[in-house]
């Protein structure tokens, strides 16, 4: 085990290097000037996949057609910005930051279904959060990614059965609820919790917490 010194900017290693302060309040609180650019980095990129993933949504709905719910599989990659997002910068208002910036991103190249989407990404970014925010902004293991991820798809499910889906069947709209939230729990959360160890094993995380917690397993 390494010994670290604390000063009272922050945390310093054997090596000299100065990170984020040590305190979980004030880690989680403060944003920095890398942490908004990187969330717009991660926002902007997810928002390009948004609207490519929205055109493939759109071209394989037909093949659905007998049972419409099932394609809530593919669910997941909407929800993943917001957990990804807080996953990486460890900040207060993370999730919704990243969601919400994808989603206006996505709106402005345009998309079948206008506007909404901005709700969408607010209410998904925000149910996200709220499971952090229940952790205390503390817990960034692998099961809070899941239950982000899947907390968010279930809001998500309820937006559109509110929205587009009021005359489905109770039986329909719970499999279409079920499948959005496992979808979004393996993808957003699983998927998320991954790549945020693949990249810090490449080194680019060295400015977040995220990375160092990452390099020392």
């Amino acid at each position: 085990m390494s010994s670290t010194t604390t000063g009272a900017t922050g945390t310093t290693d054997p090596t000299g290097r100065t990170g984020e302060p040590s305190t979980t309040s004030t880690a989680t609180a403060r944003w920095r000037t890398v942490d908004v650019v990187v969330a717009s980095a991660l926002a902007v990129a997810f928002g390009v996949v948004f609207w490519a993933w929205g055109n493939l949504w759109n071209a394989v709905q037909p093949a659905f057609t007998a049972f419409p719910p099932g394609q809530g599989f593919m669910y997941g990659v909407w929800l993943m910005p917001g957990v990804l997002g807080a996953l990486v910068l460890r900040k207060r208002g993370a999730a919704v930051y990243v969601e919400l910036l994808a989603s206006i991103v996505s709106a402005l190249l345009g998309t079948s279904w206008g506007l909404s989407v901005i709700a969408y990404g607010l209410v998904q970014g925000a149910a996200a959060e709220i499971v952090f925010a229940f952790a205390l902004y503390k817990s960034w293991r692998l099961g809070t990614a899941l239950i982000a991820g899947a907390v968010a798809g279930a809001a998500a499910a309820m937006l559109d059965i509110l929205f587009y889906y009021a005359p489905w069947s109770g039986a329909w709209q719970l499999a279409y609820t079920a499948l959005l939230a496992a979808s979004s729990a393996v993808v957003a959360g699983l998927g998320s919790w991954l790549l945020v160890r693949a990249l810090a094993r490449t080194g680019v995380l060295a400015p977040f917490r995220s990375g160092a917690d990452q390099a020392r397993v």
